[in-house]
């Protein structure tokens, strides 16, 4: 018999038809059910507790006692736009632990469905308070994040130790804040303390929740304090008491540096101001500004290695300035109410370009950076953007969205891609500006006249100022008429082929290529411990033959080497940095190419490098007699 497929018994039958679809799906509707911030004082004061002292396992203990005024849902933020990140960086992974009570009985909480951030808890009437309590669960490996606690030392952010009310601005909002650190330790912040001991928690100045989450924390067991001024203090905790030895002629500059930079801007922005610095094998490096303070974190050998630190020596400048440009003076698009609201980057040309200037002019002036590690450092950068090529697609300005864009990822192709270049080519734009202000006034005026100008009112005033791009122009033109909007437009918002070095050519200095590296190059080279051959080949190498950067369409990048390669030998013998080097040197003479053994994964290659040009490292030269801007930009006032 035979077999009748159940299709030819349905279309038999006349029981077959067209499919039949469900209807298409249409979208959920999305509620934001979090109240926007209104700028209105919190009901009563915030109590928090962060307990540091669990070093072992780098767990934080958090309590904070939340009054609350009328029942309901509650909206509890933990804070997610971080200043001074530009992005939306807040380790919300971190947070565990939540249990929220009132009046002995727990409450449950609701994670917002679209804001992760964001915790809903739903108040039982009768209640005038909840007590909250969390650990903070911080980094016990590298690639976690950021190290912020040791046995020897911790780095405590109010801000990742913290929630907040919505529906508040962050300064409306008061907190009293107690801090606990293993016996013995001592501790520096921006913070007043108001009672407290060696052995138990320290009670700080009630303030608001912005303040106190700008006005993070330094505690250890090996500590020092130094005076610079008197307002401004040096707080240095180590792995060890060696560490902390600074010989008077070291100081010397730091104290400078104070003198200098209120020179330049004729005003102060903080009542007091602290260092907060770390020298650490062990937690992770920093440097992020803040209004009253700033984090500096540097490796071993700050002072004990003073030559070897030379890059580290950079880093205080730049955190200082930032007290006036940053905090102080903020781009309007970039301020915000609270920690939720997205921030807008676009003036970071300004807020990090000018502040990376100033770094490296205040670095010269005080004399933590002598005029030829200066100029070396900054021939290092002119380099750089000069031999860039993803300036012929990506204009300055869309840089300014890299924070949030990248969150600071390592990237396969950065002289194409890339990234947050408003920093130093920035600082190029602000030199040119310079430049151009000192030549057409004649020498009468400079930058200097803008910082003081547009960073420098309102003495002692330590609150937030907003600008636009227009005031920007505005007090360039009341220093100095000239077209600054269609300077400033064309160099952050055109694209350009070729780098802003005008600053430099024509204030005095040529760049140049020397078989040498400049005093700032070697030392870059010495704390990374790589090879940086860009200009001799188009690659950087690890001391272990790990390639970390490959310049676009450079002699390495048309042999076909990418990062994460590793060169195995150099003319047939093993990998050495210094054969590698005297290899270069020997192909310059002999038009062979180098010959360089190479592995990709699982995969071995040999490949040729056709580069014929030598070692090359960046100088800047003097160009013609006498003084150039840049002289006069880098001589002390």
């Amino acid at each position: 018999m035979r077999l009748v497929t159940l299709a030819a018994i349905l279309l038999a039958t006349g029981l077959a038809s067209a499919p039949v679809h469900a209807a298409p799906p249409e979208p959920t509707a999305k509620n934001d059910r979090i109240p926007a911030a209104r700028d209105i004082p919190y009901p009563g004061v915030i109590e928090l507790a962060v307990d540091a002292s669990d070093v072992r396992q780098g767990i934080f203990r958090i309590r904070q006692r939340i009054p609350v005024a009328v029942a309901g849902d509650l909206v509890l933020l933990y804070p997610k736009w971080l200043p001074g990140n530009h992005a939306p960086s807040g380790q919300i992974n971190k947070v565990a632990g939540l249990t929220i009570t009132a009046n002995g009985r727990t409450l449950e909480w609701v994670r917002d469905t679209l804001d992760v951030y964001a915790f809903h808890v739903d108040v039982p009437a009768g209640v005038s308070a909840i007590d909250v309590a969390f650990q903070y669960v911080s980094p016990t490996a590298s690639d976690q994040g950021r190290i912020v606690m040791t046995p020897d030392m911790a780095s405590i952010q109010w801000i990742a130790n913290s929630l907040y009310p919505a529906g508040y601005y962050t300064r409306g909002i008061k907190v009293k804040a107690t801090l606990t650190v293993p016996p013995g330790w001592q501790v520096a912040t921006a913070l007043r303390p108001v009672a407290g001991s060696k052995s138990g928690p320290i009670s700080y100045e009630t303030v608001g929740y912005d303040v106190l989450a700008d006005s993070p924390a330094i505690a250890g067991a090996y500590f020092r304090r130094i005076l610079l001024s008197g307002d401004v203090t040096l707080a240095i905790a180590a792995d060890s008491a060696a560490e902390l030895e600074a010989s008077e002629a070291q100081l010397a500059p730091h104290r400078k540096l104070v003198t200098q930079a209120l020179k330049l801007f004729g005003a102060q922005h903080y009542d007091h101001y602290d260092f907060l610095m770390t020298i650490s094998d062990n937690l992770g490096d920093i440097g992020l500004e803040h209004h009253r303070s700033s984090e500096d974190g540097v490796a071993p050998g700050y002072f004990t290695d003073w030559a070897k630190a030379l890059p580290d020596r950079y880093l205080l400048p730049h955190e200082y300035v930032h007290s006036w440009n940053g905090k102080y003076r903020r781009g309007q698009d970039l301020w915000t109410a609270d920690f939720r609201t997205p921030m807008e980057d676009s003036l970071l040309w300004v807020y990090e370009g000018q502040t990376q200037f100033w770094g490296y002019v205040l670095g010269a002036r005080s004399g933590l950076l002598t005029k030829d590690e200066a100029l070396g450092a900054l021939a290092t950068i002119a380099a750089t953007f000069d031999n860039t090529p993803g300036r012929s697609w990506r204009p300055l300005i869309d840089t300014t969205n890299d924070p949030i864009i990248a969150r600071r990822a390592p990237q396969p192709w950065r002289s194409w891609q890339r990234s947050e270049d408003y920093y130093n080519e920035g600082l190029l734009i602000w030199t040119d500006v310079d430049r151009i202000i000192r030549q057409q006034s004649r020498g009468k005026k400079s930058l200097d006249d803008f910082a003081r100008a547009f960073f420098g009112m309102n003495d002692r005033d330590y609150g937030e100022l907003t600008y636009r791009f227009e005031d920007v122009v505005a007090t360039l033109n009341q220093i100095q008429p000239y077209d600054w909007a269609d300077f400033l437009k064309r160099k952050v918002d055109a694209i350009a082929d070729k780098a802003p070095l005008d600053g430099f050519t024509q204030g005095g200095y040529r760049l140049i290529y020397r078989h040498e590296p400049n005093s700032w190059f070697k030392a870059l080279e010495q704390v990374r411990k790589n090879s940086d051959l860009t200009y001799s080949g188009g690659l950087v190498v690890n001391s272990d033959g790990k390639i970390s950067a490959v310049l676009w369409d450079s002699a390495a990048f048309n042999a076909g080497l990418s990062v994460g390669g590793q060169i195995l030998a150099v003319n047939g013998r093993s990998f050495d940095a210094d054969a590698l080097k005297a290899a270069i040197k020997q192909a310059k003479d002999s038009k062979a190419p180098v010959q360089l053994l190479v592995k990709s994964g699982d995969a071995f290659r040999t490949v040729d490098l056709g580069w014929y040009g030598g070692l090359r490292y960046p100088w800047f030269e003097k160009a013609g007699a006498g003084n150039g801007t840049i002289d006069a930009l880098l001589a002390p006032k």
